[in-house]
């Protein structure tokens, strides 16, 4: 960080001093989401457990697969686009119309790694048409001539139906995907997650106990969500304009990530330590550091 209206440490983004209100408000759970309900349905089902109107996710899974899944809640929602752009990485269990063999089978996979052609399936909720999507990386798990496994490392948004599909023609045969799960979306990984019933449990304890401890566990600040975003922090005499959407101006800003360019968005950061906002950067931060005067950045969602 780049000191420079302060003579004070940079303090990290940090929402664990969230109390349970306040992380209800703006706070997010990593759902592991079961076979057989849609994406909506344990959404529904969690917004309805919870006691609350509204409740979003971030990444829709077919109703046959598992997997990481964001449920974001109160002001938290506003950054529901900034989720869905998540890279994934998915485990998939694919099964092949006849045997082949190992050697053919990496040629072909081989072929779809990168920058490929991915148009949604035909089940798929959303318009079919020719798009491109980038798979970063494919790792064969096991591999015994006709049932294959698989882990893919992914752009946002690739069907890995359609990459079964494409393999098949690759290889010449018909590949049925058998079994899916998303391992990773983002930072967060299935081993941060928590089971429909682990939440309904946590919520027993809460209404039935006043033991908040459990929930504390599950709901995540909204602090986490952009940890990774570069960062602004400004002054506390800053706040209440910033509330009104006002553009943060140099005099308001006490340190800077040095990291950014101009046009990327960062985060609005309290001296608490607290996200503000998430904004646009007006110049790059290089800049910043030694113009000392004008525009810092424009508010995009402000959560004061």
């Amino acid at each position: 960080m780049i000191n420079i209206n302060s003579e004070l440490e940079a303090p990290e983004l940090n929402g664990h001093s969230r109390d349970f209100n306040s992380r209800m408000k703006a706070g997010f759970i990593l759902l592991d989401k079961h076979p057989g309900p849609t994406s909506h349905q344990l959404s529904a089902w969690a917004r309805d457990l919870l006691e609350i109107d509204k409740l979003a996710h971030g990444g829709t899974l077919d109703p046959f697969a598992s997997g990481v899944l964001p449920l974001l809640l109160g002001k938290s929602m506003k950054l529901t686009p900034l989720i869905l752009k998540h890279d994934k990485t998915y485990i998939a269990s694919l099964k092949l119309s006849s045997t082949t063999t190992l050697e053919a089978l990496n040629e072909s996979i081989k072929m779809l790694e990168g920058r490929i052609y991915n148009v949604p399936p035909e089940i798929s909720a959303v318009k079919i048409q020719v798009r491109t999507r980038n798979i970063k990386k494919l790792d064969i798990l096991d591999f015994d001539g006709e049932n294959l496994l698989i882990e893919m490392d992914c752009e946002a948004g690739t069907y890995v139906r359609t990459f079964a599909r494409d393999l098949g023609l690759l290889i010449d045969k018909k590949i049925i995907l058998k079994e899916l799960r998303r391992s990773k979306s983002g930072r967060f990984t299935e081993n941060m997650c928590v089971s429909m019933a682990q939440l309904s449990d946590a919520l027993w304890k809460l209404k039935e106990l006043g033991d908040e401890s459990a929930m504390l566990k599950i709901l995540n600040p909204i602090e986490e969500l952009v940890s990774k975003f570069p960062r602004i922090i400004i002054k506390p005499s800053a706040h209440e304009s910033l509330g009104n959407g006002a553009t943060i101006m140099y005099p308001a800003v006490s340190h800077i990530s040095t990291n950014f360019k101009k046009g990327d968005d960062v985060v609005i950061q309290s001296k608490d330590g607290a996200l503000l906002a998430i904004a646009e950067a007006k110049l790059d931060a290089a800049i910043i550091a030694v113009k000392e005067k004008g525009a810092i950045a424009q508010p995009k969602h402000v959560f004061l």
